[in-house]
C-alpha cells in the first residue's frame, strides 16, 4: 500500500480534503475533474462497492490496519492509490473529523445518467423538489434504500446528494439507490416556482408514472385511498401501476405549479393538533405505505 506520511494539512496534495469548497469539488465547468468526499469506513466501502472511482484516502495511522482489506480491494482497481496518513492533531483541524470514524476518501464524481436509464423498470420513485437541507436529503436516501425505492430524482435546485453531510447521513446509501437530476437543467434555477416540473413531470408521465404530490390540501387522498385508485386502474387496464412520489422543501412544501401538474395529492393522516411531519420522516412513511410497488414488495424484484 503506497502510504504517504504528511506532517500538515497545508500539503497541497490534500486540497480536496482540507481546502476545496463543495462548489469547487463539483467543478461544473469541468465535470471530468469533479470530486466528492466520503467519510468513514462504512461509507467509503459502500461508495467503492457502488462503482465509484477512488482517487485518494486520508486517515490517522491507527486506521491503516482496520481498513487494510478495503484499501487492498481499492488498490486492485487503482494500483497507485495514495493513502495519506496525517497526525491526529492535524486531522482534528478538519471540521467534524472526529465523527468520520477513521477516514476520508476522495472519489471521482460520476456523470449523471439519463432519467430513463435511472428509472429503468422501476415502479416506485421519489422526486425531491428544492430540498435545501443536506440532512434531509441524506435521510430520504437512507429511507429509500431501506424501503426498496427504485430511484430518487432531484430537481435542479435540490441540494446535492453527494455533498459530504448528505452522504454521511445516508450512511452511503446514496451509492445504492439510483439517482439523477430531473427537469430542464439548462434553465436558471428558480427555487419554489416549480419551473422544473413542466418538463420533468412530462418525462415521468411518458414513462408511465402516476405523479402524486405529498401536500396538505383539501382534496388530498390518504395513502390507502391512492392505493385503491391505483389498484382499480391496474385492474381496468392490465398495466402495472408506477408511482412517483413528490416531496417539497421544509416549510413551503411543493410549489403550487408542481402540485397542479400532478395527478393526485396525498397527505399522511395525523393525530389532532399535528398537521405535518418533517420531509424526511414523511418520506419514510410514504415509502412504506406504497412498498408493494417497490423492490421490497414486488415478487419480480
Amino acid at each position: 500500500m503506497p502510504v504517504v506520511l504528511v506532517d500538515s494539512l497545508d500539503d497541497p496534495r490534500l486540497d480536496a480534503f482540507a481546502r476545496l469548497t463543495e462548489a469547487q469539488l463539483r467543478s461544473k465547468l469541468e465535470p471530468e475533474r469533479a470530486l466528492f468526499i466520503a467519510e468513514s469506513g462504512k461509507v467509503i466501502e459502500r461508495a467503492f462497492a457502488g462503482g465509484m472511482e477512488p482517487l485518494s484516502l486520508l486517515m490517522e495511522e491507527k486506521w491503516l490496519e482496520p481498513m487494510a482489506p478495503l484499501i487492498a480491494a481499492m488498490e486492485e482497481r487503482v494500483p497507485e492509490l495514495p493513502v495519506f496518513v496525517a497526525p491526529r492533531e492535524e486531522l482534528a483541524r478538519l471540521t467534524g473529523f472526529e465523527l468520520t470514524r477513521g477516514a476520508l476518501a476522495a472519489f471521482r464524481r460520476p456523470l449523471l445518467p439519463s432519467l430513463a436509464d435511472t428509472v429503468g423498470a422501476g415502479r416506485l420513485v421519489a422526486v425531491l423538489e428544492d430540498i435545501t437541507n443536506h440532512t434531509n436529503v441524506g435521510a430520504i436516501f437512507r429511507s429509500a434504500a431501506a424501503m426498496g425505492v427504485d430511484a430518487v430524482l432531484a430537481s435542479p435546485a435540490c441540494y446535492d446528494p453527494l455533498y459530504r453531510r448528505a452522504v454521511r447521513v445516508s450512511m452511503g446509501t446514496v451509492f445504492q439507490v439510483p439517482w439523477t437530476r430531473i427537469g430542464n437543467l439548462d434553465e436558471p434555477n428558480r427555487p419554489g416556482e416549480g419551473t422544473w416540473s413542466a418538463d420533468g413531470l412530462d418525462q415521468l408521465k411518458d414513462l408511465g408514472f402516476t405523479c402524486a404530490a405529498m401536500a396538505l390540501s383539501d382534496d388530498s387522498l390518504t395513502p390507502d385511498q391512492l392505493n385503491e385508485q391505483l389498484a382499480a386502474k391496474e385492474a381496468a387496464t392490465g398495466v402495472p401501476a408506477k408511482l412517483a412520489l413528490l416531496f417539497g422543501t421544509e416549510g413551503d412544501g411543493l410549489a403550487p405549479a408542481t402540485i397542479a401538474r400532478c395527478d393526485y395529492t396525498v397527505r399522511i393522516p395525523m393525530a389532532p393538533g399535528v398537521d405535518s411531519l418533517n420531509v424526511a420522516a414523511s418520506s419514510a412513511v410514504a415509502f412504506y405505505a406504497f412498498r408493494h410497488l417497490s423492490k421490497l414488495g414486488r415478487a419480480d424484484a
